[in-house]
């Protein structure tokens, strides 16, 4: 049995639901790098949607942050992330979401975000367009990177790599500004709503990108890594999901076109 989208949702909506009654209470937090955090939340999370998928859809693949790689069927394949914005929601920021990717023979087929502080359900079907609580939305149609406002994140190993640093100062000069937010997923379906210009990232898993490229790329917005590779799922994983005029002049100002692997 192939999910529907309304699976997904109503997935992410549950697992948002957990984040929502966790939200600003007090956390167990582990540490799996100096700034790379898990809370008792997130597994919590994790437990429900494993629980359900493979309930229902036992023969499938699942990519999880939490647990990692879990075998099965490689022509079906799940992404999820339980919490996309740990950092945050440990510190009791209101930036976070639950994400969840359905892949079907290597392509991204449907997509749910859930961002449960805000009720914003970000959502798509490839082929169907994109939408935020049922209505439609579009990548904006800026097509000068001086008029653009973007947003990036930074690796967990942020003090061994500066190459992100130099882009970020570089770009907040041409632009009308960069965001930093540390929701990688969250900023992806921004582009997709138009609400943000440009998103970039250079160091991600594959949770991070998968629910979130296909929302943008079904609103409009060029999906590539961030060496224009369109094929956002192959290591190693980075991002850039831009407003379609812009996309090109967004990878020459990150170096891009000179680092291609």
């Amino acid at each position: 049995m192939e999910p529907k989208l309304s699976d997904l949702q109503s997935l992410a909506r549950s697992a948002g639901t957990i984040l929502r009654r966790g939200f600003n209470k007090t956390h167990n937090v582990r540490y799996k790098g100096a700034i790379d955090l898990v809370t008792d939340v997130d597994f919590a999370a994790e437990a429900f949607l494993l629980k359900q998928i493979r309930t229902r859809f036992p023969s499938d693949r699942i990519f999880t942050e939490e647990s990692g790689s879990i075998s099965g069927n490689q022509e079906r394949t799940w992404y999820i992330d339980p919490i996309d914005g740990t950092v945050n929601y440990a510190h009791r920021l209101p930036q976070f979401c639950a994400s969840i990717g359905f892949a079907s023979r290597g392509d991204l087929e449907l997509a749910a975000v859930y961002d449960p502080i805000r009720d914003e359900m970000f959502s798509a079907q490839r082929g169907k367009g994109a939408f935020l609580n049922g209505k439609r939305i579009h990548a904006s149609m800026v097509d000068d990177l001086s008029q653009s406002l973007l947003v990036t994140g930074f690796p967990y190993d942020v003090w061994t790599s500066r190459k992100n640093l130099e882009q970020f100062s570089r770009l907040s000069r041409m632009t009308q500004g960069v965001r930093c937010q540390g929701s990688a997923v969250l900023d992806g379906c921004y582009v997709a709503a138009g609400r943000l210009d440009g998103f970039w990232e250079l160091s991600l898993k594959p949770w991070d990108v998968a629910a979130a490229g296909l929302i943008a790329q079904e609103a409009g917005a060029r999906v590539t890594k961030a060496n224009g590779n369109p094929d956002i799922l192959s290591a190693p994983i980075s991002i850039l999901i831009a407003a379609p005029k812009i996309h090109e002049a967004l990878l020459q100002a990150i170096g891009a076109r000179k680092q291609k692997r």
